[in-house]
């Protein structure tokens, strides 16, 4: 397979975008996110191009940002501050585009894979896929959007529970939210994903395009100075609490389980 970090095809009227850094999980870095930011603009830009699909290649669907990136950038005397912008601006990019974006989701959609993917309009996923915020698992704060889109795409008390424990629950927890628009096996999520795409195409146009720029619009309130507060909040942590020694422990540690939604849930 390509070492390119973004995989670009198209099918029909849909654009493709894969992110294909298997190896980390799809963890976000600057070359991925560079990357993802160029695609869009060229979608955005072909009059063939209706909708976009949004996927991971290998094991999972993204599991962050790269910790290991994150301690290169520790260890050349900078923070992450300046990336996290750009994965803030992409989400914000994203979500105002006026192509529709669908998520297809497995493995892990974690922490700024999360944030990918409550920035996209439509969610598919499979049963195994472990979704959650997890970033108070590494004594870190969200800079990618999901202290603000969280709480309006699955409710404010299970956005609290994701945002407070780090948990990671299968995607079956989270359907009672209305933000996954199904749950399909692994062998059917891409043409699931494909044939929702399809739907949003058969659509496409200026009423459209309006209509969703008008959704992000009434949706986020004053969402241009909260995004800031968060990335505000990320350097402040970053800057007055030993992170970086929270990353190292965490790529030396066993690999978490699912935790349930609720104590005492199934």
């Amino acid at each position: 397979m390509t070492d390119l970090p973004l995989l670009v095809s198209q099918v029909g009227a849909t654009r493709v975008f894969t992110l294909n850094r298997p190896q980390r999980r799809n963890a976000l870095d600057d070359t991925l996110i560079d990357a993802l930011a160029t695609a869009l603009t060229r979608a955005e830009n072909d009059p063939a191009t209706r909708t976009i699909v949004l996927t991971g290649a290998g094991e999972s669907f993204c599991a962050g940002a790269d910790l290991k990136y994150f301690l290169q950038l520790h260890s050349e005397g900078e923070t992450p501050l300046g990336f996290l912008r750009d994965v803030s601006d992409f989400a914000t990019r994203l979500e105002a585009s006026p192509l529709p974006v669908v998520a297809a989701i497995h493995g892990h959609a974690v922490a700024g894979g999360l944030e990918l993917a409550l920035a996209c309009d439509v969610v598919v996923a499979t049963p195994t896929a472990l979704i959650g915020d997890g970033h108070v698992r590494n004594n870190l704060l969200p800079a990618g959007g999901a202290s603000v889109r969280l709480p309006r795409k699955v409710g404010d008390s299970t956005a609290r529970w994701l945002a407070l424990t780090g948990a990671l629950i299968p995607a079956p927890d989270l359907q009672h939210t209305g933000w996954l628009h199904a749950i399909v096996e692994r062998e059917h999520l891409h043409t699931t994903a494909f044939d929702a795409a399809a739907q949003l195409a058969t659509h496409a146009g200026p009423a459209q395009s309006a209509y969703k720029k008008l959704l992000a619009e009434l949706n986020s309130f004053d969402e241009r100075r909260d995004l800031s507060s968060e990335l505000d909040a990320f350097d402040t942590h970053w800057q007055s609490h030993d992170v970086p020694a929270a990353l190292r422990e965490f790529l030396h540690r066993t690999p978490p389980t699912a935790l349930p939604l609720r104590t005492g849930t199934r």
